[in-house]
């Protein structure tokens, strides 16, 4: 087994990765169209957000991004994937952080829980990196709908992985009593699933149109 040194060792470029993401702001981009107005991105955003469980999360999350997302709903994907990928990265650092105190303490089972949790929310930052990597190709070979629907399969299956992933960590928490760090993070986690839930949502959206 690894002294908790080494797993810190081990650790420290997710850590640096992650600090990295969040602390990087979205970028946008400059209109290319002069008819667009950030009053009409906003409305897209809102009603592109209709399609998703958590309407009002979606739209506080990314009216931010008119000016990046326009009237695409392929930009929209990604952007809501990006916001995803932030909020998650950040949840499992904190995640990690109370980990490493938590092995310290005297109750086992939360530490345990606190170790898988933080294991799951990696995965979930992996897959959703993957997802948006592939996003930024779509489109690259050509409009050929065969391609696209390949692309976007894999984007799905990935999103889809992750919330899986995100929703798993707090399965172990049921066999610890009730506290502070269980509450915070249980809430913590939950919120960051909505994000996740609603960018698969505007990812099957786009997916939907069938181009890219």
């Amino acid at each position: 087994m690894p002294t908790q040194m080494q797993r810190s060792l081990l650790l420290l470029p997710f850590f640096l990765t992650s600090l990295l993401l969040y602390c990087q702001p979205i970028s946008t981009v400059a209109s290319p169209d002069p008819t667009f107005s950030p009053s009409n991105g906003t409305d897209y955003i809102r009603s592109g957000c209709g399609a998703t469980l958590y309407p009002e999360i979606c739209y506080a999350s990314l009216s931010r991004y008119a000016s990046a997302v326009q009237n695409s709903p392929g930009r929209l994907a990604r952007v809501a994937i990006k916001v995803s990928l932030l909020r998650t990265s950040h949840m499992a650092a904190y995640v990690s952080n109370l980990s490493r105190q938590s092995d310290f303490g005297a109750d086992n089972r939360a530490a345990a829980a606190l170790h898988d949790c933080f294991s799951n929310l990696g995965d979930a930052v992996d897959e959703i990196r993957g997802s948006l990597k592939q996003m930024r190709q779509v489109g690259a070979a050509g409009p050929s709908t065969e391609s696209f629907q390949f692309q976007m399969g894999n984007v799905q299956t990935w999103m889809s992985a992750a919330l899986t992933d995100e929703d798993t960590c707090t399965d172990g928490f049921e066999d610890v009593g009730d506290g502070e760090v269980k509450t915070e993070v249980c809430n913590r986690a939950a919120d960051v699933k909505k994000l996740t839930s609603n960018a698969l949502a505007l990812v099957n959206s786009y997916a939907a149109t069938g181009t890219p």
